[in-house]
């Protein structure tokens, strides 16, 4: 009873790190805002759908050649290791400048819009699959995006999990990942455009406004769980 309370324990203990690395790549508001706009205009399940099912995939991907990697490398992930601990510190590093940047040039705009804001109209013109294809780029394109990706199979590998565990993980992350993403689309499948269109207007304006400062405070938090488990593997080495 007690080992399957430790595994019960462990395993929820990982998914629930996968699930804070999965949210803090899906708040991306230019990914959010340019799905707002989508819903917004023509065609919106369709054009909306595929932008959700392409954040799915590149997820899904980004984690599995991680995966793959590390298990070509035989890299060791275990607490206290070079390769976890470096990572750790890294990781801690760059989201810490990410999210004093985002802070720091939210106070200097002041109350302009911010920069991406004016370029998601151009975006949203482009055909489909560009859109798409551009849209997955930029999901892994920043090196804190890619951080949190070599964490999330960092965690994973950490965890020795037989490959079909790997597998549904990767699932679960991904979706957690698309949680910010899926829900407005839901929400105008269920509910009906007369209902939700409003709303998502509103939600639009709140991210264009807000997004960069909560992006900041959320960078900000985990550099300072990041730098904390990099300085207990410090200790442990």
């Amino acid at each position: 009873m007690t080992d399957l309370q430790s595994t019960g324990q462990g395993l929820a203990a990982l998914l629930g790190e996968l699930a804070a690395y999965g949210l803090a790549i899906g708040f991306s508001p230019l990914h959010i805002g340019l799905l707002l706009l989508l819903l917004l205009g023509p065609k919106p399940v369709q054009r909306g759908g595929w932008f959700v099912v392409g954040w799915l995939a590149t997820a899904a991907l980004a984690v599995t050649l991680l995966l793959t990697v590390g298990h070509g490398l035989l890299l060791t992930m275990d607490k206290g290791s070079s390769h976890r601990t470096g990572l750790d510190l890294l990781a801690a590093g760059a989201l810490l400048g990410l999210g004093l940047k985002e802070l720091l040039s939210k106070e200097e705009d002041g109350a302009e819009p911010p920069a991406w804001t004016r370029k998601l109209d151009q975006f949203c013109a482009m055909p489909l699959p560009l859109l798409v294809g551009i849209s997955a780029a930029l999901e892994v394109a920043s090196p804190d995006d890619l951080f949190l990706f070599a964490k999330t199979a960092g965690s994973l590998l950490a965890a020795g999990l037989g490959r079909s565990s790997e597998v549904l993980a990767t699932g679960v992350f991904s979706l957690v990942s698309a949680s910010l993403l899926l829900t407005p689309l839901l929400a105008l499948v269920l509910a009906g455009p007369e209902r939700v269109l409003p709303m998502l207007e509103r939600g639009k304006q709140w991210l264009f406004a807000k997004g960069d400062l909560l992006v900041g405070l959320v960078s900000v938090a985990l550099a300072v769980y990041l730098g904390w488990q990099g300085i207990q593997g410090l200790q442990l080495a």
